[in-house]
């Protein structure tokens, strides 16, 4: 399944190239399309994978509106950040 690579990539610090997850956006929305399944049970299904890959769902980090800020079919993935250290002196 494309969601689980891509939540595999992100939770080994790799990124989300955006040609894989525009993609994957429109895989979701043809599957909403032809009824497969509906976009509140996509939702779930993303929160739950999100949860087993990243160690915490969605709504932990985006707050539990998220879909009014990344409406369907925008999938939410991001690469973690990346640690900064200062490289000068303070």
């Amino acid at each position: 399944m494309r969601l689980r690579r891509l939540l595999t990539d992100l939770a080994a610090g790799h990124d989300a190239p955006p040609g894989q997850r525009l993609r994957l956006e429109g895989l979701c929305e043809a599957a909403v399309m032809v009824g497969e399944l509906s976009s509140h049970e996509l939702d779930e299904l993303l929160e739950r994978l999100h949860l087993e890959y990243l160690g915490a769902p969605l709504s932990a980090s985006l707050g539990d509106d998220w879909r009014t800020y990344h409406p369907f079919p925008q999938l939410p993935l991001y690469m973690r950040r990346a640690p900064v250290s200062p490289s000068t002196p303070q």
